[in-house]
């Protein structure tokens, strides 16, 4: 069974850091692009970030440009998200997501099931 497994989101104070995972098991990620997603609630979802299945390309929204970054480790077949200078607006569910093409397309195949942030003093 092909899954996606997103973990370390939580409750942290603005300012602060997290970094989020997200592991995949019955398959692995070598050839697929990887996408972080969020939505808050009453918004639309919105994706955050994307790396190339080679790691080479990565793009992110402007909101989190310079305080988000992607990477990927193949030996672990995870993909990471780190989230410095957290603010409220950042509070919503993330996703990873995933897509098989080499380049990050903003449609995905497959989906985990979430991860909570909440930004609060």
């Amino acid at each position: 069974q092909l899954q996606l497994v997103e973990s370390g989101g939580g409750l942290v104070q603005p300012g602060g850091s997290l970094r989020l995972s997200c592991a995949a098991s019955g398959f692995t990620l070598d050839h697929y692009a990887i996408g972080w997603l969020r939505q808050a609630p009453g918004d639309e979802r919105e994706e955050v970030s994307c790396i190339s299945s080679s790691g080479g390309s990565t793009n992110y929204v402007d909101s989190v440009m310079d305080r988000f970054t992607i990477s990927r480790d193949g030996a672990k077949n995870t993909v990471y998200l780190q989230m410095n200078s957290l603010k409220p607006e950042d509070t919503a569910v993330y996703y990873c997501a995933a897509v098989r093409n080499t380049r990050c397309t903003g449609s995905y195949d497959y989906w985990g099931q979430g991860t909570q942030v909440t930004v609060s003093s």
